[in-house]
């Protein structure tokens, strides 16, 4: 089953993570200096907040699958909403290695569908991609 995936970008971590975990009634799974991870199941969703990048709100949005098989499928969608897709494979970002597809919708808003493969000890280092600014938050592609 996949879970949505929102990654918002804040200014002060601390108070987010207080914020959000009053919100969800449970502290983060996943924190880190710059970064905090709640793995919801109900709503099923990976809600993410780091300080990684230049402007705070609405990052991305994305779909996790649980499976390699299943984020194929989701690749496979997007190959037929006439977008274009950047696969990536073992990419390194968001103290996590995932296989991913990057798009962006219509109104240029960053998608990440991806199937987490380890966790890694950095917020990640992956440059396959070019990012949308110098601290964008995950790898994700430029907007164009």
């Amino acid at each position: 089953m996949k879970r949505f995936h929102v990654h918002v970008a804040v200014h002060d971590l601390p108070q987010s993570i207080r914020f959000y975990s009053a919100l969800f009634g449970t502290g983060p799974s996943i924190e880190k200096g710059d970064y905090a991870k709640w793995m919801l199941d109900d709503p099923r969703v990976n809600f993410a907040i780091s300080t990684r990048a230049n402007k705070a709100g609405l990052d991305h949005l994305g779909i996790q699958a649980e499976s390699g098989a299943e984020l194929e499928e989701l690749g496979s969608r997007l190959a037929q909403a006439d977008v274009s897709v950047l696969p990536q494979t073992s990419a390194s970002c968001c103290y996590a290695k995932s296989d991913k597809y990057w798009t962006l919708d219509p109104q240029g808003l960053a998608w990440e569908s991806f199937h987490t493969l380890d966790g890694v000890p950095t917020y990640g280092s992956d440059t396959k991609l070019k990012v949308s600014e110098p601290k964008a938050a995950c790898c994700a592609p430029a907007a164009q």
